[in-house]
């Protein structure tokens, strides 16, 4: 039996998709259980068996973050030091959702999980606390870091060009920030073939679709795709701009570009590159 939390939210819904298509029994939980309450989460498992807890809840606005600290940190440090304990307590496997954003984005070349993190903003502070809360103490957990997600089911980068596109002739797009665009759908199963897989190595793994992009060429590529299936029907210019030029509350990382060899090796996890993802999902938002 399989806990998902989160299952409202942009992975949790491809994650609950997943365990459908795969008739794995399951157990699914959004706000109704507090994260941030751990009496919530004791009450919720009385009586119940869970071999695996996938943890896919998080506070993800990031701008908003660093008007919010303390409900970030609630939720991003504390939720998952409540679902790891209460993870030890039933003598579950614990699967938690982490990001880039655990590092500076300064390093020239491909990050990897064993490269020192240093956050730069509230985000990414909170969510490498929340990391380090589940290591103080439990040892069954798995921790993914993803970077650059985007879903049929919440707010999102591709949608939001999608939209730009459609209301606009020209859009400015950061082109001197580099990493790897992340369809839900594929990290979801990714997610499966972990809980799925004879023998659970515990530890740290990055997962990404594979390649390397710029916002820029990113939001080229939507506009590209958008064209082809008809979601765009308009000429738009995309323009260049620096990080400097586009202030945002929390500063981001120039360099998202993740390793994905570890999870490739340990749990012989299939990848597809970017480009390939976006197009079967603007075609799903097509049809």
């Amino acid at each position: 039996m399989i806990w998902l939390i989160g299952n409202k939210g942009m992975l949790g819904s491809d994650v609950e998709e997943m365990l459908k298509e795969k008739k794995l029994q399951y157990a699914a939980t959004d706000l109704e259980v507090d994260i941030t309450d751990i009496a919530s989460l004791r009450s919720f498992v009385r009586d119940k068996t869970f071999e695996w807890i996938i943890n896919c809840s998080a506070f993800t606005a990031v701008d908003r973050a660093e008007d919010e600290p303390e409900k970030a940190f609630q939720v991003n440090a504390q939720g998952p030091l409540n679902i790891a304990e209460v993870a030890k307590q039933i003598s579950a496997k614990l699967i938690h959702i982490s990001t880039d954003y655990v590092f500076d984005g300064e390093k020239d070349g491909v990050y990897t999980e064993d490269d020192i993190p240093n956050p730069m903003c509230v985000y990414g502070k909170s969510k490498l606390e929340g990391e380090k809360n589940i290591q103080s103490g439990f040892d069954d957990y798995i921790i993914i870091r993803t970077a650059w997600l985007y879903g049929k089911n919440g707010k999102n980068f591709v949608n939001t060009m999608l939209k730009l596109f459609d209301e606009q002739d020209s859009v400015k797009v950061v082109s001197d920030q580099y990493g790897s665009p992340t369809y839900t759908k594929d990290l979801a199963v990714a997610i499966l073939q972990i809980v799925q897989f004879p023998k659970s190595e515990f530890g740290i793994y990055h997962f990404t679709n594979e390649g390397k992009t710029s916002w820029y060429d990113f939001a080229k590529k939507i506009y590209d795709l958008g064209k082809k299936s008809s979601l765009i029907n308009k000429e738009v210019g995309i323009v260049r701009t620096l990080t400097a030029e586009y202030s945002t509350r929390a500063r981001r990382p120039r360099n998202s570009f993740l390793s994905k060899d570890r999870i490739r090796a340990v749990f012989d996890v299939d990848i597809r590159g970017w480009e390939h993802a976006l197009g079967e999902y603007i075609e799903s938002l097509a049809r």
